[in-house]
């Protein structure tokens, strides 16, 4: 099993994603600079948390025009899992890949902090080992992580279990909202549901050393994807 991690200059989750990617699913992974053109035979790609181009215009806004997002596009058509952690998901969300946007965290204050998601559906390729209803603790850390749809695409969202991740109380109760996400939401994911973006970090959740290991799970679901997609597709 193996995972593209994509780099961009600013990058700064990329080593700690190639880490946990290797002790959750025991696979390999090697970085792709973002002036690539393929993925070579990647098997899945994560595109990693940091400051990409400094979050000049806004956080991910230039990344969709790096040479690698076109590799990146055509691996998430052809079925590949990808996963956006934190600025990684702004950066799907700037190329079209996820719906809605990030913006500023309400009271506009950088937090660093662990929170609770909760599970909304398992019919993702992060999700499988999941259930729905399950209760994460995972890390967050950024500045731009609240997430907004217009009304009418929200609602849509909704009604197509397009909601990943929710952030909930201790006992998956509402509340938890660390910086004002629309519905609290902390992920999402694309029609297919190989795509998902979520803003708290599961490459630093991935081992009991490093205080918790919910991050695993959300890498080793991916296994389990692909290999369905042995089986169906050869």
């Amino acid at each position: 099993m193996k995972a593209a991690v994509v780099v961009f200059p600013g990058s700064n989750c990329e080593h700690d994603s190639v880490h946990a990617w290797q002790q959750a699913t025991g696979g390999c992974a090697r970085l792709v600079w973002h002036e690539e053109e393929t993925l070579g035979d990647a098997d899945a790609v994560i595109l990693p948390g940091g400051f990409a181009h400094g979050d000049y215009l806004r956080a991910g806004a230039l990344c969709r025009f790096s040479r690698v997002m076109q590799a990146v596009r055509r691996a998430a058509d052809d079925g590949l899992p990808v996963l956006g952690i934190c600025n990684g998901f702004q950066i799907l969300c700037e190329a079209g890949l996820l719906p809605g946007a990030l913006g500023r965290n309400r009271g506009l204050r950088f937090v660093c902090q662990s929170v609770q998601v909760r599970t909304e559906t398992s019919a993702t390729a992060w999700t499988g080992d999941l259930a729905k209803g399950e209760v994460l603790t995972l890390p967050i850390a950024h500045g731009e992580g609240c997430f907004w749809l217009p009304p009418e695409e929200h609602r849509a969202l909704v009604r197509r279990g397009g909601v990943v991740f929710r952030y909930t109380t201790t006992d998956g109760g509402e509340g938890g909202n660390p910086n004002g996400s629309l519905d609290g939401i902390a992920g999402v994911c694309n029609p297919a549901g190989n795509v998902v973006g979520l803003m708290p970090h599961p490459e630093r959740a991935a081992e009991a050393l490093l205080g918790g290991i919910d991050g695993g799970r959300i890498l080793r679901s991916a296994l389990r994807w692909v290999e369905q997609r042995v089986v169906l597709h050869g």
